[in-house]
């Protein structure tokens, strides 16, 4: 199937664990997190350890930032268009992203698709998951529920690159290394953001981190289905 490369969104979210430490967290919810980690940690840790990775799992952490990027034409170049929804108030941040996100859809007559890393895993359900959370309701685009694997509008540059080997995992960093993409990782990666949030109070360096991963997705995606095209990032925050 051909797709419009015009009516792709890429996409990158940046998550944390929803409290800054383990003592903040609600007593009911300290004890589900504990249970939860009893069979996800290693025998020399314990759960009050590892809550810095909370924000990996959507019933524990929230999103601080969604980049979102696009391509089109302006003067004969190919000119990518990102811009960021981040907030303290993961439900503001969310419902802008929505109103934005139904915008693009009606101006592509809802014939888009999602396109992110490993996005089929992890940014597409924790988005859902965390508008649920939020009594957002939900967008046609993600709500994909009992559809068949051929009607879900997502693409996946990590599912792109297995060719159908499902053992096999890379990250963002490693597969533009392999394109000589430049690293999106040149400043902080994933294992830092919770920190520069919480410690630095540096939100906006999360922002640029996660607009670079975003451009890298569109990058990749290009690269793995062999359109040579030169992209320069237009961000609009």
């Amino acid at each position: 199937m051909k797709i419009n490369m015009e009516n792709i969104l890429f996409l990158d979210i940046e998550t944390v664990p929803q409290y800054e430490c383990f003592n903040d967290v609600p007593e009911n919810i300290q004890d589900l997190w504990i249970k939860k980690m009893s069979i996800n940690i290693k025998p020399d840790e314990n759960s009050e350890q590892v809550y810095q990775r909370a924000g990996i799992w959507a019933e524990f952490g929230k999103i601080i930032c969604i980049s979102a990027g696009f391509i089109y034409k302006k003067d004969g170049k190919n000119i990518f268009r990102v811009k960021s929804f981040y907030d303290d108030s993961e439900e503001k941040l969310l419902f802008e992203f929505n109103e934005n996100l139904e915008k693009f859809s009606k101006k592509h007559k809802h014939n888009i698709m999602l396109c992110a890393h490993n996005g089929k895993e992890f940014d597409f359900p924790y988005i859902a998951r965390r508008m649920l959370i939020n009594k957002i309701k939900l967008p046609k685009i993600l709500n994909v529920s009992g559809k068949k694997p051929w009607e879900v509008p997502f693409l996946d540059t990590m599912e792109l690159w297995r060719f159908g080997d499902y053992k096999n995992y890379i990250s963002l960093n490693l597969l533009a290394t392999l394109f000589d993409i430049e690293s999106p990782k040149d400043d902080i990666d994933g294992s830092m953001v919770a920190d520069v949030y919480y410690s630095q109070n540096d939100i906006e360096r999360i922002v640029k981190y996660c607009e670079k991963d975003t451009f890298t997705v569109a990058l990749i995606y290009l690269r793995l289905n062999e359109i040579e095209q030169e992209l320069t990032m237009n961000n609009k925050h």
